[in-house]
């Protein structure tokens, strides 16, 4: 049996899985993050007593004494400043807080970076984010023993074993080497060595402690979004597994490498085929913050508020720019706008044009992919937006692409067939995800409200470019 783990910005999972994708138990708990002045940061520890608690209720009963191996996954890129070393007598590890895949600071120190490297870097990247520590705040990169990940970081806490994990080829400008850290002044020892997803880590240190039997492997998972396109079943060209939490990941599966400015391109999780990336900062985190100022309490609510008004908004229009935004337009300045606003704008009009503004950016992205040669047939759905039925048909309408829902949580699926594929199970992860990755709902696009959409999109994009200088020339 396999314990899988994923650290997401918001939320901890963790459970049990069979070899066979059975599901054996699962458990969450809520993760705080503290956001001010464009500083969005996490405390680490946090990982770590959830460990403790979503452990002890997996194994009420002894249930953990099955396990045989540990994947783990976690959001990113997020980055880790560790300032002490693994307690193998508790579960502790010393860190600085964590400055979370939201936080763009480091705007002068990516332009740094990207001239180094030769490509662009962004500022929500590893390397300007610990720039930016050495520039500023230098004491704690002095401090810093290691820069990890999270999912690196409980991994070092559980194994005493540090390492990163670097997923496939093309995310170079992720990442690092000796010659980029030598140009920008950064100390290689701070930087662990590369391990790859399905590689052996080590063993659980203190393995009884959490009811385990000794021996239990602790295996690389990687980024969330790369497990999560395993576990979505996205395995052929033309689909894209849209990864919904917080932010949004688009990662389409193509046949060929697809290179462009305004998205990323990886080495896919099946071998031979490539990823075509692009990331929405607040996707999530908007419809949040849309339940929020309207009062409207739980996001179900949300959604029925926004259900009351028709496709359209009554004329309101959305950019869920709320920090900024990445793919595909990756403009630290950009800001959230409602535009169209009238006397006969009420509540249901508002939280609809938010959850419309935020389907108008899984759209640009996947626009940009076609504009690229890169066909998208569907959109396979995973995170915990997705639980909503109003939002996965408002998406198949906005985009005009049929909408899946695969069976259970992707992250914790994909962990589970790495791990099963690292455990000699199954040949590779793409057989095991053949035989483990389900399919549960179809969503199909209203043909009538789609034109409807065709038009407004047009009037969202144009709303960007008529505000981008504005929003440079005021140095935001």
């Amino acid at each position: 049996m396999l314990l899988v783990i994923d650290i997401g910005t918001s939320t901890f999972k963790a459970a049990l899985r069979g070899f066979d994708g059975t599901h054996k138990g699962e458990a969450e708990r809520v993760l705080t993050m503290a956001s001010r002045g464009g500083r969005h940061e996490t405390e680490s520890a946090q990982w770590l007593r959830a460990f403790e608690e979503t452990a002890a209720e997996l194994g009420a009963g002894g249930g953990l004494g099955a396990v045989e191996a540990v994947v783990i996954s976690g959001n990113g890129p997020t980055v880790v400043p560790v300032t002490g070393e693994p307690d193998m007598t508790g579960l502790r590890l010393q860190a600085e807080a964590a400055r979370l895949w939201l936080d763009r600071r480091a705007v002068e120190e990516a332009r740094t970076v990207s001239a180094i490297m030769g490509g662009y870097v962004d500022a929500s990247f590893f390397l300007p984010k610990i720039l930016m520590m050495k520039n500023r705040e230098r004491e704690t990169y002095e401090r810093t023993r290691l820069f990890m990940g999270p999912p690196e970081f409980l991994t070092y806490a559980l194994t005493g074993e540090a390492r990163t994990v670097f997923p496939s080829e093309g995310f170079d400008l992720w990442y690092w080497n000796d010659e980029v850290l030598a140009a920008a002044g950064l100390d290689r020892e701070k930087f662990p060595s590369f391990v790859s997803p399905g590689d052996y880590i080590g063993e659980v240190l203190p393995a009884a402690r959490f009811g385990f039997n000794p021996g239990v492997k602790v295996f690389a998972g990687g980024p969330d979004f790369f497990v999560s396109i395993l576990g979505s079943g996205t395995v052929r060209p033309g689909q894209v597994c849209d990864r919904s939490g917080t932010s949004e990941g688009l990662n389409l599966c193509t046949r060929s490498r697809i290179t462009d400015r305004r998205l990323m391109s990886y080495g896919h999780p099946v071998t031979g085929f490539w990823n075509l990336s692009g990331i929405i900062s607040t996707s999530g985190k908007a419809i949040g913050w849309g339940r929020e100022l309207l009062g409207s309490g739980s996001y179900d609510a949300f959604y029925a508020l926004a259900a009351e008004a028709a496709p359209g908004a009554g004329g309101v229009i959305f950019l869920p720019y709320l920090a900024g935004e990445r793919a595909p337009i990756w403009d630290p300045k950009a800001r959230g706008v409602f535009m169209g606003l009238s006397l006969d704008t009420g509540r249901g009009e508002l939280a609809r044009s938010i959850a419309e503004g935020v389907c108008f950016a899984i759209r640009d992205v996947i626009t940009v992919m076609e504009e690229l040669g890169a066909p998208v047939e569907e959109l396979r759905l995973t995170g915990g937006p997705s639980e909503n039925d109003f939002l996965n048909q408002l998406k198949a309408d906005v985009t005009g692409r049929r909408v899946v829902l695969p069976g259970g949580a992707s992250e914790l699926t994909g962990l589970a067939l790495i791990g099963a594929a690292a455990m000699g199970k199954y040949g590779s992860a793409a057989e095991a995800a053949a035989a483990m990755a389900g399919t549960g709902r179809v969503f199909t696009p209203d043909r009538e409200k789609t034109r409807i959409y065709d038009g407004i999109f047009l009037e969202y994009r144009a709303l960007y470019r008529s505000l981008k200088e504005r929003w440079s020339n005021n140095g935001i």
